[in-house]
Parts: C-alpha cells; structure tokens; sequence
C-alpha cells in the first residue's frame, strides 16, 4: 500500500528559489547600535546557528545562516567583518560530507517535480571533511552540538570522526585536535554574541522517536548516548560556564530559549489517523471498505478481543469504515502482554501455528492517539513491508505496529516537555543574571502553529506540506531547520529583541524577500 496521504503542490511557479533584495535602502543616520558593540559579533550555537536547512550545510544555504543575516544589519551601524566557515570546496552546492572519499552525510533535499515529493539531490558530495581549515571563525555554530560539546576538547579531532567521538563539521574548521568549540569562539574576542544552544540536548532524543535515555540523574555527559536528553543539572552548569565565557570580556548578547518540538513539522505533518477506506483502496473507497472488513475479521476484531480480556480492550478497536482511522504501533511502555496473546491464539486453530508471532507482534501493540507523533521520516515507512513478516501481517502501521524509532510516544514526548521547560527556565535565569536579552524562540516557533504575521503583513506558518502555504512556511525541507525565510524571520526577532533591550536601532529583515523551497523538473 502506497500512503498517499502526503503530498505537495508543485503548481507555483513561485516556489523556485530567488535571491533575496537587498533590505537596507535607507541610509546609515537613521540608525543607531544603542548600548551594544558589534565590533566583534560571534555566534555559537548547533545546526540553527550554522545555516543548516534541507538536511545539510550548503554552500548556498549557509549565506541565510542568522548570524550572517545579522551581520548584515549590524554593519549599517560599525559593526566588524562576520567570518563562516568556508563551503567553497562545494562546488555543485550539493552539500553533503565525505570522509576520505567515502560519503557520510546526505546531500541537500530539493522538491523533485516529476516524483512529488522531497528528495536528496542527486550527485555527490565534494565537502572532504580532511581537508581542515584549521582556523576560528565568528560563526562557530556546529551541527549535532549538544551544550556540553562547546566545552568538549577533542570534539573536532579528525581521529575520532569514524569513531563517532568528534562532529565532521568541527572537525572541519578546529584550530587544533585538541581545540573546543568554545575556545576557538574566544579567541575572536566578541564585543557582541547571539548564543543558540541547547536543542539537541534534547531534540535528538525527540527526532529519534524516543530512541534514547533521559539521562536525568547522571551527571557524567562522557556516558551519554548520542540520542540521550542530557540531565538539567548538566545542561544548567554547561550552559553557566558558556555563558560565562562569552561575557569574560564584557560583551553583550542575545540568548535564545530552545523550540518545542510540537511547533515544528518534523512531529506536526503525518497524521496519527491516516487510514482510511479511500487510502486503503488505493483510492477506490469501496475496495478499502472491504479492506477494512477484511481486516476487522482477521486481526483488529481478533486481537481486542483479545486483549479486553486481560484488562486492555482500549488499546485495539476495530477500524471504522466512515472515519479516519488511527496507525497500529508498538509502545515500550505498555505492560507486555505478549504471553496472554499467544497463549490464547495457541486455542484457536487458524492462528495456533503462528501464536508466538502474534504474541511477539503485538504484546505491546496499540493505536496511534492525538498525543503521538509520527515522524516525517516515518511518512515514507507506513504500508511498506517490514523485512521477515509473513502476508497478511506485513504492512507497517496497518498490520504490523511500527516501532520506537518511528513514533514520538506520548510518554517519550512529556519527557521532551519536561527538559525542555527545564532548560528554558534555565536560559532565562541565567541570562537575567548576568543582564543578558533573551530572544523566546520557544514562543515565537510556538506562534507558527496557528501563523505568525510579520511586519510586512505576511503570515507566516509551519504549515509544512500545505499546498496552499507552501511559499509561507519558515521550514526547509526537513522539517526540522528553517529555510531561507525562516532564518531571516529569526534574525529579524533577535534584532527587535536587540533594539528594544540595547536601545538601538537596527533595520529590519523583509523574510518574504528570501528564498523558498528548490524545485527541480527533474533530479
């Protein structure tokens, strides 16, 4: 079964990617750097630092970092020249990394017309991550950075990028194998800094499904797993000491809190309740109706049966012809009820031969409710086969539950919650310790559920696969990064958290005038 659920619109000719206009036509006497010196502007951060957006750095998607946005406008009032690291050896702007000729990341996702739908561009990349550049730049975001990597010397040694014990992209530009990304930052003396860490302290447990530990308790982040939610206690002193060392020399600066994941399309876009008669027809209603009948009698029917007689009838209903009906899944938190199940398949004579099967399947099987999230990746999972399963039991999220690692939990999810809160709360405190702008990304990414309208009138939303929101929507490709007008709306909510915190005046940034998704009539 193809889940056609999804889809986008690839009429408008508009969403062919543009340059963005220049934004400061007025002149330099309007405005003014307030209290703040951008002299030395340096940015640390992760991936939304870095200027990373349809599931790589690029060449040309790295222009539309924040950091580099801002700069722009703080040199209309002295600010200093803004360094990134240099993309200049990826010369089909594919983005991507190879480690010694061998791929290790994916190129940069494009909307392939003739398919329909999100794809890794086709060619290879040229980004060598050996060829080190070995030198500290003003934006020292670093994609996959947790907290306590800032502080982590040896996080962009070349050895251990194999062994998974250094990040590539640091790797890339690390003053020394021994270098922290902290102490490169420093050494650019910043009079002014945007720091934006924390999210995947958390998100990449999130973005995992749950496949991870909340490490709450532990105090030692050399433990940790590369999915774990990093302990507040952790993350509170990591976060104490960064901060620290960005205001060492006086600088001022602008903290941003860390997004929940509900506000982003990664969770938001594949529906807990695709299934329904048209998708299970294949788009013909009255052969998914009998589908659904078919399935009733055989499994669903069964198996609540089943399960209500041992306490747990809520977890499977029977599917419903007239509605949408929710994904089968499995949850690691449900009491495993799979010798029950098999031990009462065995009495049934069409089933006993595959009694431990059923037990196995679906001891801890459930639907899907409201509160799970289903990841984008999972969009292209539900109705494929697993490798193994015998018909009629091998359709994921139909028949066969889909796993950990395909759904955010409701559990897993108030875990998210619950750290991220504590981080934020910490952000916030922190910052106001030490006298520092706080810009809510939190809030503001909040605000795109429902839509965001900016200064020019324009809504904008994380509307993310809407046919008709498409050239509205701050997301790249991912889901999970902005795209060119997603990073210009950031950088414009940092520059009104700048001239009302610092008394400046700096000019806004128009994201309307920035570039979209990437349309290919083929790849």
């Amino acid at each position: 079964m193809k889940n056609k659920f999804i889809y986008l619109s690839l009429l408008a000719a508009g969403l062919i990617a543009c340059e963005p206009e220049f934004n400061n036509e007025v002149t330099n006497g309007s405005y003014s750097a307030g209290d703040a010196d951008f002299s030395s502007y340096v940015a640390v951060g992760n991936s939304l630092t870095a200027g990373y957006m349809d599931g790589t750095v690029s060449r040309g998607g790295q222009m539309y970092s924040f950091p580099n946005l801002l700069s722009q406008q703080f040199a209309v009032v002295g600010g200093g020249a803004f360094t990134q690291p240099s993309y200049d050896d990826d010369v089909n702007n594919y983005g991507g990394l190879t480690l010694g000729g061998m791929q290790i990341a994916s190129t940069r996702l494009i909307i392939n017309a003739s398919a329909g739908g999100p794809e890794p561009i086709n060619g290879t990349p040229t980004i060598e991550v050996s060829n080190q550049q070995a030198m500290a730049y003003n934006n020292m975001g670093v994609p996959g950075a947790k907290s306590f990597h800032l502080l982590a010397p040896g996080y962009g040694n070349l050895a251990g990028v194999a062994t998974g014990q250094a990040n590539p992209y640091f790797v890339r530009h690390a003053t020394s194998p021994t270098a922290t990304v902290m102490g490169d930052a420093m050494t650019k003396n910043p009079t002014f800094f945007t720091n934006w860490i924390g999210s995947n302290d958390v998100l990449s447990f999130a973005t995992s499904g749950g496949v991870g530990v909340d490490q709450t308790g532990n105090f030692d982040p050399s433990t940790y797993g590369g999915n774990d939610i990093t302990d507040p206690n952790v993350f509170a002193a990591t976060y104490s000491a960064i901060t620290d060392m960005l205001t060492s020399g006086g600088a001022k600066g602008v903290v941003a809190t860390i997004p929940d994941v509900t506000s982003i399309p990664f969770f938001t876009t594949v529906p807990y309740n695709p299934l329904t008669t048209q998708l299970l027809g294949g788009g013909d209603s009255q052969v998914g109706a009998a589908t659904m009948t078919q399935l009733n009698q055989q499994l669903y029917g069964v198996l609540d049966q089943i399960l209500t007689n041992f306490g747990a009838g809520d977890r499977i209903n029977i599917l419903d012809a007239g509605a949408a009906n929710p994904l089968l899944i499995k949850d690691e938190s449900l009491t495993d009820l799979s010798a029950q199940i098999t031990a009462v398949a065995a009495t049934i004579p069409q089933y006993a031969p595959i009694a431990d099967f059923l037990g196995q399947t679906y001891g801890q099987a459930r639907q899907a409710t409201e509160d799970d999230l289903v990841l984008l990746t999972t969009r292209g999972v539900i109705g494929t086969a697993p490798a193994g399963v015998p018909a009629p039991f091998n359709s994921f999220g139909v028949t066969y539950p889909l796993q950990d690692s395909h759904v955010l939990t409701a559990a897993e999810g108030e875990m998210v919650k619950v750290a991220t809160t504590s981080y934020n709360n910490t952000i916030k405190a922190i910052a106001a310790s030490k006298g520092l702008a706080v810009a809510d990304m939190n809030a503001i990414l909040n605000q795109l559920v429902s839509g965001l309208r900016v200064e020019d009138g324009q809504i904008y939303t994380a509307d993310y696969f809407s046919t008709s929101a498409l050239n509205t929507t701050v997301f790249s490709l991912d889901g999970v990064h902005p795209n060119a007008r997603g990073y210009a709306m950031v950088a414009n909510e940092i520059i009104k958290v700048i001239n009302s915190y610092y008394n400046a005046k700096l000019p806004n940034i128009v994201p309307g005038y920035y570039p979209g998704a990437t349309v290919l009539p083929t790849n």
